[in-house]
Parts: structure tokens; C-alpha cells; sequence
């Protein structure tokens, strides 16, 4: 037959003392800059691309039927892909 264990307790006994609680650890930074936090966010989320200073950075957008139509519609037309029409789109508005 197997033997019972002796329940534990998680309460200090008389010869040894209770810890004193550990501080709470303290975040890097706080805020930080802008362009900063940006860099960070985009060495952790994206790949390195195949040009160089590039990056490959997978977005998952989620368009209104008739805006997805529009830009398959202006990419056929300027004999693009759909992502080059997008990224065109990017970089005009980051321009501004």
C-alpha cells in the first residue's frame, strides 16, 4: 500500500522568517520618442526584405467590397499588382 504525504504549508514556520516582498520591476524608458518606438516596433514585427533598407512587413486589411474592386481596378489599369498600388498609396500619404 502507498503512504499518505504530509500536507504542506505555504505559512512560515517560527524559525524562519517571512521575506520581505521583492520591488516591482521597473519598465525600460516609459515613453519613448516616436521614432524611437517605431524602430523598435519594426525590428521586432518585420523580416528583412530583398533589397536592401527594405522590409517585409505582412499586413492583413480588411476593405469595404467596392474600395477592394477600386484598387484591383486601378492596379489592372496601370498594369501593376495590387500591393504596388497600395504601397504607391503609402508613400504618397507619408509624404504629405
Amino acid at each position: 500500500m502507498s503512504r499518505r504525504r504530509a500536507a504542506r504549508s505555504n505559512r512560515a514556520t517560527p524559525d524562519q522568517p517571512d521575506l520581505p516582498p521583492t520591488a516591482k520591476p521597473q519598465r525600460r524608458g516609459g515613453a519613448a520618442e516616436p521614432e524611437e518606438a517605431a524602430r523598435l516596433a519594426i525590428a521586432r514585427r518585420a523580416k528583412p526584405g530583398a533589397p536592401p533598407n527594405h522590409v517585409r512587413l505582412v499586413l492583413t486589411l480588411e476593405l469595404r467590397r467596392a474600395l477592394a474592386e477600386q484598387l484591383s481596378t486601378r492596379a489592372i489599369r496601370s498594369g501593376k499588382n495590387l500591393e504596388a498600388v497600395i504601397i504607391d498609396m503609402l508613400e504618397a500619404g507619408a509624404k504629405r
